[in-house]
């Protein structure tokens, strides 16, 4: 960005504000990265969660918010609350993002400690949680330093920092729905997805939704020797791995009985050699479903196995498997509701269960999908906003095959609030994978855009 301090509260003065506040918030960004905010007490002490929580809650009340509390949520996990009113008769708009953190898998796979926000030579900022979504708390407050730099906050502004978004496991929602006015504002920014591409200012238009099963299968009352009773003894392992199986076709589409499959997707298109390369697909594999790549990742429905539970390779014994279980992950395209999704995919596994194996299938978490009217002045206002941070480059829409729990929530709240989705999570940012990263121009661009946004958002530009 050209950068120039000619007006007050112009453009460049704005860019130029977050410019000079950038190295504070790579420190900022490196403290809250520290704190190993997995929010699963199995994997990481809940004091993890806890110290991320006062940190964002210091933060704001060093910003100058009126009112910060920590709320206790029903799944136990704490989310952030603050607000700094405006002026009067201003619009209000409230800004999300969440300090818990997917698990950093294999520690020993990342090239710098996962919880130690590292640049590397190739600029980017590596940590869990750096892009998704530390990052897009971290570009709130640069947004709003850079407005209180140039004249002053022009809306009145409430911020909710989400602390198990990560889990699916729906405490804020549940939280948001029993206080209905807590979060209520004439729109919403959602600081949790991110460009089509590095430079390329996007705009998220619609969320599949989210159901997390677990599935548990059992065959006998104990293991049994595979050389005296292999062949004949049904294995729980095989027909659980069979049972999986049954849910994509042989070119590789997720099918599900009773489930609408084979929807298409209208908007920007994703072409597959960028997706081979953004997803590091290996040389001769390919990639399994029919349709564009658009359709499998925005339109449609998909299942993935996230783990199985099962002997690892090293100190197995020869052994016929009592029993076996498997987490399984479903994403629904918007116009499908969650939960009557999952109870098609519970049924269809107990339908496709081979040799009258017992099973279960649990529902551990679950979002809904979601569909933003971009028709709105807040996405007018958003587009001369990213406009003007992308040096003249028009903002693109699409979708997103990932889920954030809270937007249906918040879009069945307050049904006339509009709803934007920017973020930092673009392709080589590599979330929820090892060596996750943000981009730090990525993060001086999207606060310029946030802060220009709240400008033109309260003038009704």
């Amino acid at each position: 960005m050209a950068l120039s301090t000619d007006q007050t509260g112009s453009p460049d003065a704005v860019a130029a504000a977050v410019a000079e506040r950038m190295p504070g918030a790579r420190a900022e960004l490196a403290e809250l990265v520290a704190f190993r905010s997995v929010a699963d007490p199995e994997q990481f002490p809940r004091s993890e969660c806890e110290g991320a929580a006062r940190w964002v809650a210091d933060a704001l009340r060093t910003e100058g918010f009126a009112e910060v509390r920590l709320l206790d949520t029903p799944d136990g996990t704490q989310s952030v609350y603050g607000h700094l009113p405006g002026p009067e008769g201003a619009p209000t708009v409230l800004l999300y993002a969440h300090y818990d953190v997917q698990p950093p898998l294999d520690e020993q796979a990342w090239h710098t400690p996962p919880f130690e926000l590292t640049e590397r030579e190739d600029g980017r900022w590596y940590g869990r949680g750096a892009a998704d979504c530390k990052g897009g708390f971290v570009m709130h407050l640069l947004a709003l330093r850079a407005l209180k730099a140039n004249g002053g906050v022009p809306v009145g502004v409430k911020v909710i920092v989400e602390g198990s978004e990560e889990q699916g496991t729906g405490g804020l929602e549940r939280y948001a729905e029993a206080h209905p006015e807590l979060l209520a504002a004439d729109a919403i920014v959602i600081g949790d997805t991110g460009n089509f591409r590095v430079g390329l200012p996007t705009v998220t238009a619609s969320l599949r939704g989210m159901a997390l099963l677990r599935v548990t299968v059992g065959t006998l009352e104990g293991n049994l020797h595979s050389g005296q009773f292999g062949g004949a003894a049904p294995d729980a392992l095989s027909a659980l791995i069979r049972t999986l199986d049954s849910v994509r076709d042989a070119e590789g589409s997720t099918v599900i009985d009773g489930l609408e499959t084979g929807a298409r997707w209208d908007g920007l298109q994703y072409p597959e050699e960028e997706f081979r390369r953004d997803a590091k697909v290996l040389d001769g594999v390919g990639l399994p479903g029919a349709g564009t790549v658009a359709d499998r990742l925005w339109a449609r429905p998909s299942v993935t196995v996230l783990g199985i539970d099962c002997p690892p390779v090293v100190g197995a014994t020869p052994s016929v498997h009592a029993g076996a279980r498997a987490l399984v992950s479903l994403r629904v395209p918007p116009g499908e509701d969650a939960a009557e999704a999952a109870a098609l995919l519970t049924a269809h596994l107990e339908a496709h269960v081979p040799w009258g194996a017992q099973v279960s299938v649990e529902k551990v978490g679950q979002g809904q999908p979601f569909r933003a009217d971009t028709t709105s002045p807040a996405y007018s206002a958003m587009a001369s906003a990213l406009r003007d941070a992308y040096d003249g480059t028009e903002m693109e829409t699409a979708g997103q095959g990932g889920s954030i729990p809270l937007c249906n929530t918040l879009a069945s709240l307050y049904p006339e609030a509009e709803i934007l989705l920017i973020g930092l999570s673009e392709p080589e940012a590599q979330i929820h994978a090892v060596n996750e990263s943000v981009s730090p121009q990525e993060l001086e661009r999207l606060s310029v855009a946030e802060a220009l946004f709240l400008q033109r958002y309260a003038s009704g530009a």
